[in-house]
């Protein structure tokens, strides 16, 4: 008998888990590119900054919520409530259509990130046996990026031809197909509990997993590159005379695309650690190249170093904060990966926008800077042994 070529995880319920997140992934990032201009329409060219910072605090701070809930009522409640908030904001955009509605609605649309993607990790976690994480965070994160590639790309192409207006009605309607297809997945917590308002009271150890604080706080270093990029690459693009702002995006997303394959498979077999110093090498010459872009093509060609840093980032890390988080407690410690992910996101695109000021003479510094956040992770991965970070097995306890 033919022995199939696809992994023994990749079932329909890991397949329809995959094409949501497809889906919602596009949902909010087609909006993307355009937003500065649209901000700027709207007489906000100042908070540029805040288009990524504040949706990442909304969703820095959604994340020990939907933490805890993945854990008590489920891992697909929580997916549907974050698909839910980007269905509902996607519409808002056009009636809020000032600058205090806008950084509201941004705000509010963090939440959707703050959700869903918790519960996502949690159910991929809950389906595939520890000897293929890698590999199926891979996967799953795969079609994560084809949204992100897909979102601006056709957010792009649609605002040549469209007002904007259009572009929040798709990613209203993409939002709407994601919940569709959560409907039907078969819920993976045992036991879960009925929602009650006292599970939204959190202690104090309910909203960071210690045991996950090293990933997170490398990830954090990492992250900071990529909140520079979605707040500054539209008017770098702008600068070197790209039309479409979304192509950047598309590029290193479509770049980052078979990497995570390989990256999630590798850090199997070879370790987390190994994979994470490649990743944090590719960052700093990808930040170094975009510094110093002086063409198109230039930046093109970062956008597929930094595609790769990121391919090979994101499955690793998630992986390595399951090995390392108990049963009971895998939302939360995912959750608090996220936590600094989103920190380290909007930090970064707060730095960025305050360094670029508008001022084309201000790129190279604020990619620089990003180049040197990156290296402090590698810094950080150098002084860790792979062999000293060991998943914890269940019986080893919990709080």
């Amino acid at each position: 008998m033919q022995k199939s070529i696809l992994p023994s995880f990749f079932t329909i319920d890991f397949l329809l888990l995959c094409l949501s997140s497809f889906l919602f992934f596009s949902s909010f990032n087609m909006i993307i590119p355009e937003l500065p201009n649209y901000l700027s329409s709207l007489g906000g060219e100042d908070y540029k900054g805040l288009i990524i910072s504040l949706f990442t605090l909304s969703a820095g701070l959604s994340r020990p919520f939907s933490g805890k809930l993945a854990d008590k009522i489920g891992r697909i409640p929580v997916m549907i409530v974050g698909a839910v908030v980007c269905f509902v904001v996607s519409l808002l955009y056009p009636v809020l259509s000032f600058i205090g509605g806008f950084l509201f609605l941004r705000f509010v649309h963090g939440f959707s990130a703050g959700f869903t993607p918790t519960g996502t990790s949690a159910y991929v976690a809950d389906i595939v046996p520890f000897y293929q994480r890698g590999e199926a965070m891979g996967i799953q994160s795969l079609f994560g990026s084809l949204g992100m590639a897909a979102g601006p790309a056709l957010g792009g192409w649609l605002a040549t031809f469209w007002p904007l207006n259009y572009i929040f009605y798709t990613s209203a309607a993409t939002a709407i197909f994601s919940i569709l297809i959560l409907v039907r997945l078969k819920e993976t917590l045992e036991e879960p509990e009925r929602m009650s308002f006292s599970l939204l009271k959190l202690k104090k150890n309910e909203i960071i997993e210690k045991r996950v604080l090293i990933p997170s706080t490398i990830l954090f270093l990492s992250v900071f590159s990529f909140g520079v990029v979605l707040t500054i690459i539209p008017d770098l693009s702008n600068h070197l005379g790209i039309e479409n702002k979304g192509l950047f995006f598309a590029i290193f997303t479509l770049s980052s695309l078979g990497i995570r394959l390989i990256a999630g498979k590798a850090s199997d077999r070879y370790g987390r650690v190994p994979v994470l110093r490649a990743a944090s090498i590719m960052m700093i010459l990808a930040m170094l190249a975009i510094a110093f872009a002086e063409s198109k093509w230039m930046l093109f060609g970062a956008g597929v170093l930094f595609g790769s840093a990121v391919g090979m980032n994101s499955p690793t890390t998630a992986a390595w904060v399951i090995d390392l988080s108990l049963d009971a407690f895998r939302g939360r410690a995912l959750a608090t990966m996220y936590i600094f992910l989103e920190a380290g996101i909007g930090i970064g695109a707060i730095v960025s926008g305050f360094l670029y000021a508008n001022k084309a003479e201000n790129f190279s510094l604020v990619f620089l800077v990003s180049a040197a956040m990156a290296a402090s992770a590698l810094v950080f991965l150098l002084f860790i042994r792979s062999t000293n970070y060991k998943p914890l097995k269940k019986e080893e306890g919990a709080n």
